[in-house]
C-alpha cells in the first residue's frame, strides 16, 4: 500500500514538473524597432498661417461701364484666365442711354443746320461774324458730345486690357450699371501675392526674407518662397497683422484661392529634442518608448515646438535616451525589443 502511494506521488510530481517545463518554454514577446536619440540643439517653432491669394499692389485692373448699361452676358466668369483683348462682359445701352444717344444725335443735327443757316445769312448780309462764330461753336460742341456718346456705346463689350485672372464680377446678367461703375476686376498675371493673417505677437519674430512654405487649400501647389513684407498694423475685424509673399506663376493658384503657409519663428539654441516619429498618443497624452537594456519603457512627455523632423520635449526624457522611432505601435510597456 505504501509502495502504491509512493508511485502515485512520483507520477504526480513528474506531471507537475512537465507542466513547468512547458511554461518556461513560452517565448517572451520581442518587438522589432528602430531607435533614435534624444539630444539637445537648436529648434524653431513652426507656425501655420491661413490666408488667400490676391492681386499685388499694382496687379488689379478694373473694368468700368463707359455709359449706363445693362449686363447682357458674362463671357468670362470669376476664376477664368483671360488673355489681352479677350471679352469679359457684354453690355447693352440702357433705355436712358438710348434716349440720351438719340437726343445727342438730334441736337447735333439741329446745331449743324443752324450753323449752315448762319453762314447763308452772313453771305446775304443778314447776320454778323459773331452770329456765325456762335453757331459754329454750338455745332462743334453738339457734334463732339454726340460722337463721344456713340464711342461710349461702341465700347460696351468690356475686354481685358492685359492677361490675367477674372477676380470679381460685381453684377449679374440683367443688372443695370451706372456710367463709370466698376463691373469686374482682373488680377494681372504674374502679380499675385499670398496674404496671411498672423498673430501680432508672432509678427515681431518674422522678418522679410524668412522662408515660408505655401500650400493651396486643397493641399496642392506647394511652393517655398520668401516673406516679402510684414505689416504689424492690426486689422480691426480679424485682430491680426498681415504677412505678404509673392507667388510665382508656377504656383498655379488663382486670385481668391485659400492658402496655408508654414513659417518658422522663435528659434531656441538649447532644446531637448527627439525625432517626431518617436511621438505616440494615448487619448491626448503624448508619450515615447525609451529603451534601456533591450526593454522598452513608456515615458509620458510634455512637448514643445516642432522643427523639421524633430520635436522639443520639455519633460519626460533625458539627453542621450534611446527612443523607439519605428515599430512603436506594436510595443507595450516593459516589452523586450530588438533593433532592425
Amino acid at each position: 500500500m505504501r509502495i502504491g502511494i509512493a508511485l502515485l506521488g512520483a507520477a504526480l510530481l513528474t506531471a507537475c514538473s512537465g507542466g513547468g517545463d512547458q511554461a518556461d518554454e513560452t517565448p517572451t514577446p520581442v518587438a522589432l524597432v528602430s531607435l533614435g536619440t534624444a539630444q539637445r540643439g537648436a529648434v524653431a517653432r513652426t507656425v501655420t498661417l491661413y490666408g488667400s491669394a490676391d492681386a499685388g499692389p499694382s496687379g488689379t485692373i478694373a473694368l468700368a461701364a463707359p455709359a449706363e448699361a445693362m449686363v447682357s452676358r458674362i463671357v468670362a466668369p470669376v476664376g477664368t484666365h483671360v488673355g489681352t483683348g479677350q471679352a469679359v462682359l457684354l453690355l447693352t445701352p440702357s433705355p436712358t442711354t438710348r434716349v440720351d444717344l438719340a437726343k445727342a444725335a438730334s441736337d447735333a443735327s439741329a446745331a449743324d443746320q443752324a450753323y449752315a443757316r448762319a453762314q447763308r445769312l452772313r453771305a446775304d448780309g443778314l447776320a454778323s461774324d459773331a452770329d456765325v462764330e456762335t453757331a459754329r461753336a454750338a455745332a462743334q460742341s453738339a457734334d463732339t458730345l454726340a460722337r463721344s456718346m456713340r464711342q461710349q456705346a461702341g465700347r460696351l463689350t468690356l475686354r481685358a486690357p492685359a492677361a490675367g485672372i477674372v477676380q470679381a464680377i460685381a453684377n449679374q446678367t440683367g443688372d443695370l450699371v451706372a456710367a463709370g461703375a466698376s463691373v469686374a476686376t482682373i488680377a494681372r498675371a504674374g502679380d499675385l501675392r499670398a496674404h496671411f493673417g498672423v498673430d501680432p505677437t508672432l509678427a515681431r519674430d518674422i522678418r522679410p526674407g524668412t522662408p515660408i512654405r505655401i500650400t493651396a487649400g486643397d493641399g496642392t501647389a506647394a511652393v517655398e518662397v520668401k516673406v516679402q513684407s510684414v505689416d504689424p498694423v492690426v486689422d480691426p475685424q480679424t485682430r491680426l497683422a498681415s504677412l505678404y509673399a509673392t507667388l510665382p506663376a508656377s504656383a498655379g493658384v488663382s486670385a481668391g484661392e485659400a492658402l496655408s503657409g508654414a513659417v518658422q519663428t522663435g528659434a531656441s539654441g538649447d532644446a531637448l529634442t527627439v525625432p517626431y516619429a518617436a511621438l505616440l498618443d494615448d487619448g491626448g497624452q503624448p508619450y515615447v518608448f525609451v529603451v534601456t537594456g533591450g526593454v522598452a519603457h513608456r515615458h509620458d512627455v510634455e512637448t514643445g515646438a516642432t522643427s523639421g523632423d524633430r520635436i522639443a520635449i520639455l519633460k519626460g526624457v533625458a539627453t542621450g535616451d534611446r527612443v523607439v522611432t519605428e515599430g512603436g505601435t506594436a510595443v507595450e510597456d516593459g516589452m523586450k525589443v530588438r533593433t532592425k
